[in-house]
């Protein structure tokens, strides 16, 4: 996945190839790792204000709340890969003939 980006709301964008997971807000240890985040300085908050529906968690330990429902997150993402990976065989079929 190269640099793609992906909409988490708003107008905010993430990088895919940075994302670790994507998860639900309501789990104890969810909230815990979200606390600690906002401790350490590493919570990105991009919501505006809205009901945090997930919680993306970065390589680099950032954590990125947002509005979006985990499943759309995770088809945006899914979306991206399916048509990088279409444009890569594309591009295979091409070098063949």
């Amino acid at each position: 996945m190269k640099n793609s980006l992906i909409n988490i709301g708003f107008g905010n964008v993430v990088s895919a190839s940075r994302v670790v997971a994507v998860v639900n807000p309501g789990s104890s240890p969810i909230k815990k790792l979200r606390d600690e985040a906002r401790e350490r300085g590493k919570l990105i908050d991009a919501t505006e204000g809205k009901k945090t529906r997930s919680i993306i968690v970065t390589d680099s330990d950032h954590i990125i709340l947002s509005a979006i429902q985990v499943e759309t997150i995770t088809q945006r993402v899914s979306g991206r890969m399916t048509a990088e990976l279409k444009g890569n065989e594309e591009t295979d079929e091409t070098k063949k003939r």
